[in-house]
């Protein structure tokens, strides 16, 4: 395999078409590493949550990085990275902008809300902790990597999806011999 390093421009394609990675936050020198919908406009990464560890952690220390990938196959990925701080959006006048943002480019997002409709259920609940709110990652840099097969691995890939290929087809047509579909 062969793995190139993606250009700023590439990274910021691929978290604006991709919408879902993992939020990486720590507090006290431990790690916490969660699974995050989110919407990209202008250099932030728009999320809808609710109070709970991820935030907390956020609150004491808000640096922060989000990362998304996208696995074709075993040589065939990319991992993009993006560097940033945290930031509420609480319901004050002064982000009401900053949260209508938010809510339209969430809202074009398949289940962008899903992340936020699920909870621990070993969690004490608290009103702040079942009222969703709006933050946002500010992006400070990005890095990513994307890999493609070598010549051998994509003789390799070719060979197999041939081989697939005849497979379907033989079976496919048995099928509509016997007239199962």
């Amino acid at each position: 395999m062969i793995i190139n390093e993606m250009t700023q421009e590439e990274c910021i394609s691929t978290l604006a078409r991709l919408g879902f990675g993992r939020l990486a936050c720590a507090r006290d020198n431990q790690p916490y590493v969660v699974p995050l919908n989110f919407a990209y406009e202008n250099g932030h990464l728009y999320i809808f949550s609710k109070a709970g560890q991820k935030v907390e952690w956020m609150r004491k220390n808000p640096s922060v990085c989000v990362e998304v990938d996208e696995i074709t196959s075993h040589c065939q990925w990319l991992s993009v990275v993006a560097f940033g701080h945290y930031e509420e959006l609480p319901e004050t006048p002064d982000h009401e902008s900053e949260r209508n943002l938010a809510y339209k480019v969430l809202q074009e997002r398949a289940m962008w809300w899903h992340t936020t409709a699920v909870g621990s259920p070993r969690r004490r609940r608290t009103a702040e902790s079942l009222k969703p709110f709006y933050h946002r990652i500010h992006i400070d840099r990005v890095t990513g990597h994307r890999a493609v097969p070598d010549a051998a691995e994509g003789a390799a890939m070719a060979a197999s999806e041939a081989a697939h290929n005849k497979r379907t087809s033989w079976v496919s047509r048995l099928l509509q011999r016997k007239r199962i579909i």
